[in-house]
């Protein structure tokens, strides 16, 4: 068993978190979730699949004031988890991750993580937010960050994803889907159906191992 950090962020795909978690721990692993508050919009955080499992920006700090020994929520999040899942990865947590930038709990793991433990990304968003040039960009600074090297800077969509998952040992990019979007767009940009993002994880954990 491998402990998977699941994080979600603000795409509509995330109303699709609870049955995330529940088919990560139907694979085997213990599942922890981190949503950002727009994240939590799209679910019921009491949803009995995110039962003691959910941490959010309000559980990063217990009390009313930091006292000295008290938990720090990202770090222990991060020192737990063996790998680190962000489905849904929408565009603005993409550049946040892609920068550095650590603005709530989720953010602030990653700033924390060690490039050694494998990471799972599932991009979702809207067609014309995947399209734009900042996406490219932003999945070759991190795949360069991840040990994958140069990216040409020319690769449609599909040959991008493929040479970052070739070539990183430990990043893995989930190539979203064409299909109609919440907001009635026909396009790519919808996250990959659960199951693929489930075996997408049991292969970083297999390359890993490897």
């Amino acid at each position: 068993m491998a402990n998977v950090l699941l994080g979600a962020t603000g795409s509509v795909a995330a109303v699709r978190v609870p049955v995330l978690a529940a088919a990560l721990a139907a694979d085997g692993h213990a599942v922890r979730v981190v949503a950002t508050d727009a994240a939590a919009y799209f679910f019921d955080p009491a949803d009995p699949a995110l039962a003691g499992r959910l941490y959010r920006d309000a559980d990063e700090w217990p009390g009313e004031r930091y006292e000295r020994g008290d938990t720090v929520v990202h770090v222990e999040l991060r020192k737990w988890a063996d790998l680190f899942l962000l489905a849904p990865l929408d565009a603005n947590t993409l550049a946040k991750l892609a920068v550095g930038l650590c603005d709530n709990c989720l953010t602030c793991v990653w700033r924390a993580w060690d490039f050694a433990r494998p990471v799972v990304l599932a991009p979702a968003m809207n067609t014309l937010m995947w399209e734009h040039p900042f996406t490219r960009r932003h999945l070759r600074s991190l795949a360069a960050d991840f040990g994958a090297g140069h990216i040409p800077g020319h690769l449609d969509d599909l040959p991008l994803i493929a040479q970052i998952n070739d070539r990183s040992p430990t990043l893995r990019v989930v190539a979203p889907v064409t299909k109609q979007l919440a907001c009635g767009d026909v396009g790519v940009g919808a996250m990959a159906e659960v199951p693929d993002v489930v075996a997408a994880v049991r292969d970083a954990f297999a390359r890993r191992a490897a």
